[in-house]
Formats: C-alpha cells, sequence, structure tokens
C-alpha cells in the first residue's frame, strides 16, 4: 500500500516537474520570439551626422580643414565604414555645409534653422528621408576620428535591449577632463543603462577631489535612437536636469525612458574649440592618418 502510495506520488510529482519544464520552456521559447522580432524589427538603420554653422563655441566648424579635409568630411568617411548603417546622411540648415558636403559625394537632408539640438535635426532630416528605418544614429560631426565599431556598437546594444529607446556609448575619463564642462560625465546601473549624466564630475565623492581609483566615465556624443521613440521626442516638453546642464540626453532620462550603454576604449577626439583643431591633427600625424 505504502508503496503504491509512494509511486503514485512519484508518478504525480514527475507530472508536475514535465509540466513546470514544459512551461519553462514556453516561455523561453515565447520570449526569445519576442526578442527575435524586436530585432528584427529594428533592422534598417540610417546614420545622420547633424552640422550647423551657428554654433556660438566655433562658429563654421563643419568646415574647418583638419589636415587639408573639412572635419564633416572625416566624419562622413567614418561614418561610411560602419557595417550596421544602411545609408549615411548629413542634416544641416546651411547651405555652404549643404554644397561642401555634396561636393565629396555625401547625401544631404536641408532642415530648419529652429531644431534646438542634434537629436531635433536628426528627427527633421528622418521624416525627409524617401525611406522608412528602424534606428536612426545621430554620428556627432565634431568627431573626426570615430570608429566605425563605436557605431556598430551602440546600433547592436539597442537591437538587444527591446526595452530601450536610446543607447549611447561611454569610454574612461581623463584626469584632466575632471572639470572640463564640455566633456560630459555618465553613471549608469548594473545592467548597462543610463542613470545620469552631468558637465560636473560625477559621482562626486566628500573630498571634492577626483579619485584616481575610481572609473569615472566619459560620455562620447554619438547616440542611436528607436525610430518611433525619435519621433516622440520633440514633442516632449524640456524638464528642469535638461535645461539646467543643458543636455537633451536628460529629456530622454526624466521622461522615464530607457538608455543603452555600452563602455568602449577609445580616446575622446571631439572638437570643440579652435584649439582642439591642432591637438586632432597632432594625434593624426602621430598615428599616419591621412
Amino acid at each position: 500500500m505504502a508503496s503504491s502510495s509512494s509511486s503514485d506520488s512519484g508518478g504525480s510529482q514527475s507530472k508536475i516537474v514535465r509540466a513546470v519544464l514544459l512551461g519553462s520552456a514556453i516561455a523561453v521559447s515565447a520570449a526569445a520570439a519576442y526578442y527575435g522580432k524586436a530585432r528584427r524589427l529594428r533592422s534598417r538603420v540610417v546614420g545622420i551626422i547633424p552640422a550647423r554653422f551657428a554654433s556660438t563655441r566655433f562658429q563654421g566648424k563643419p568646415l574647418v580643414k583638419i589636415l587639408g579635409k573639412p572635419m564633416i568630411q572625416r566624419t562622413w568617411e567614418r561614418a561610411k565604414l560602419a557595417s550596421t548603417l544602411d545609408r549615411v546622411v548629413v542634416a544641416t540648415d546651411d547651405q555652404k555645409i549643404a554644397e561642401c558636403c555634396r561636393g565629396f559625394g555625401a547625401d544631404v537632408i536641408m532642415t530648419s534653422e529652429s531644431c534646438k539640438n542634434g537629436t531635433e535635426r536628426c528627427n527633421e532630416a528622418f521624416q525627409k528621408l524617401d525611406k522608412y528605418y528602424d534606428i536612426v544614429v545621430n554620428i556627432q560631426g565634431d568627431e573626426p576620428l570615430i570608429e566605425p565599431e563605436i557605431i556598430d556598437g551602440i546600433v547592436k546594444a539597442l537591437q538587444g535591449a527591446p526595452d530601450a529607446v536610446f543607447s549611447t556609448a561611454v569610454t574612461s575619463l581623463k584626469p584632466e577632463d575632471e572639470f572640463n564642462p564640455n566633456r560630459v560625465k555618465c553613471v549608469v546601473d548594473n545592467r548597462g543603462y543610463a542613470i545620469y549624466f552631468s558637465r560636473g564630475l560625477i559621482p562626486y565623492n566628500k573630498s571634492g577631489r577626483f579619485n584616481p581609483k575610481f572609473p569615472y566615465l566619459l560620455h562620447l556624443g554619438i547616440q542611436s535612437y528607436d525610430a518611433k521613440f525619435l519621433r516622440t521626442y520633440p514633442q516632449l516638453p524640456p524638464t528642469p536636469l535638461q535645461l539646467e546642464e543643458d543636455l537633451e540626453q536628460l529629456k530622454v532620462l526624466e521622461n522615464g525612458y530607457k538608455m543603452k550603454v555600452i563602455k568602449v576604449d577609445h580616446d575622446a577626439h571631439g572638437v570643440d574649440t579652435p584649439e582642439d583643431v591642432e591637438r586632432i591633427e597632432a594625434l593624426m600625424r602621430e598615428r599616419n592618418i591621412s
């Protein structure tokens, strides 16, 4: 009797285990199908390089020559090497920039002067494209040495994170950039999602000094967006943190959206001031980049 009861009990447990395993398999299969679908839905990618002439810190910056080539051309040439981009276009409100870009073979989309930042300029250009894309990559025109692998990295990060609408890249912050407001800092959570961006040093310890043992992160300007979110972004009202720091990423976070962040090994070579041009040229000579 006891043996029969034990056998029945064992059979029931076996059925329960099989049911649990079957349920788990179905759940895993459904999740895999969902994520697979999300990635497929984000397969078409366009890179947009926003460029404006009237910069307050460096007027005419996209056209400044770097070892004989306009900076915008060098950025475009690097972006064209990214394997994830189906197309690369320049978005500008300036005819001089447009003529220059068409001269070296770039697709150009004219945008209005009213765009408040690069994201809005990317959105306007995206609306004018003759083909729909699932992901839009905002490639900063003042990064003439941007690595194609970084572009590919943030695209793949967004494709692999269906809960995120935005992705970007960070690298290690150099001590000399700790209090430079033109070098934007970032903190992320344990899952690689952005918590905050700041022009000040973050995190900021109570000693008030740079901690050489802490892995501070420097934000690289490149970022990618889910195309549907990009259409939503201009409709979101400005947020207090965005306005205080003058950082468009904060409007995304303050409105509760998720932003995936990847860490890369890359020296930040952005051109923010005329003095940066000499630094970039010296680096290019050192690396034999013509």
